[in-house]
This record gives structure tokens, C-alpha cells and sequence, in this order.
């Protein structure tokens, strides 16, 4: 395949299809040598592969784009992979403070936690100290006093319960 040459370099649909082309021929033949005989399928598969890779090779030497040598590009990948490399270590170090803070965090709220825990079985302690002396005694529900002249004071303490007033009964209290 030629490819047409453009302002800057080859058109790059061209390129692609190329590309695509050279993967399909690819996953192919690497779907065919995972059922491989030995003997005439492999003799076939290693064809195909020269074939191809001698297309890549050609496709790659042709293209020869200013600037895309291999020292550049292994310039620039060394670049890429330094740039990744910091990156990395920077968020490493970010995530071990994180992580050194939260830590903290945890250990200083666990302390408050059962600080508040212990004072409050201190409290309850000092209730049960002070309730363990005290008596109590039963108070009846509605006791007669002197100024009822020991009449109950309701009429469910006299045992006098009238039915709630419905609908037919509406008297004004």
C-alpha cells in the first residue's frame, strides 16, 4: 500500500487503515498458532508472519517522519518514563501522609472514645454509690388527702368510669 503524502507527513486515514489491515492479519494468525500442528501449519503461520512483519518494517522505513528517528523516540519514551516515574513517587508520598494523617486521626478518636466511655462508667458508678442508700416506697395511685377530706380526687380513684362521650352524647363540659 502507498500513502498519499499530506502538508505533514502521509494522510493519516491511509495510515490507519494500514495499521487496522496489519491487526486483523495479526489476531489471526495468532488465533491460528494456538491450534497449531506441528509440520505444514507452522511452516504457514511462519510465512504469514514474515510476510507481515516485512510490512511493518517497510511501512516503518517509508514513513520515515522528520524528527521520529529511533534515538528520539527512545529519547522521548526515557522522557515519558522519568515524567511517569516522578509522578508515581510524588503520589506515593502523598498517599503515606495521607495515610500517616488518617492513622492519627483514628488513634486520637479511639482515645476520646474511650475517655467519654470511662467517664461515663464513672458517672454511673457514682449514681449507683448514691441510689444504694436510698429506700423507696410504693405511692398509691390516687391517695385520699386531708384537703379532699378523703374523698379521691378522680373518678377512676372512686371507681366511677364513665364511657366517653360519642357522637349522640355531645354535653359541654
Amino acid at each position: 500500500m502507498r500513502f498519499s503524502v499530506v502538508a505533514n507527513g502521509y494522510d493519516q486515514g491511509q495510515v490507519d487503515s494500514c495499521l487496522t489491515e496489519l491487526s486483523v492479519g495479526l489476531t489471526r494468525l495468532a488465533a491460528r498458532a494456538e491450534g497449531v500442528v506441528p509440520g505444514r501449519d507452522a511452516d504457514q503461520i511462519r510465512q504469514e508472519a514474515v510476510r507481515l512483519r516485512t510490512l511493518v518494517d517497510r511501512r516503518v522505513a517509508a514513513a520515515g517522519r522528520p524528527g521520529r528517528e529511533p534515538a528520539d523516540l527512545e529519547r522521548r519514551a526515557a522522557e515519558v518514563f522519568a515524567q511517569a516515574r516522578i509522578e508515581l513517587d510524588a503520589a506515593r508520598e502523598e498517599a503515606r501522609q495521607l495515610r500517616e494523617r488518617a492513622y492519627a486521626e483514628a488513634v486520637r478518636a479511639r482515645r476520646e472514645f474511650e475517655a467519654a466511655l470511662q467517664a461515663r462508667r464513672r458517672r454511673a458508678d457514682q449514681v449507683d454509690e448514691l441510689l444504694s442508700d436510698v429506700t423507696v416506697e410504693a405511692v398509691p395511685v390516687d391517695p385520699p388527702t386531708a384537703a379532699t377530706g378523703g374523698v379521691p380526687a378522680t373518678r377512676a380513684a372512686a371507681g366511677a368510669v364513665e364511657p366517653p362521650p360519642g357522637p349522640q352524647d355531645a354535653r359541654v363540659r
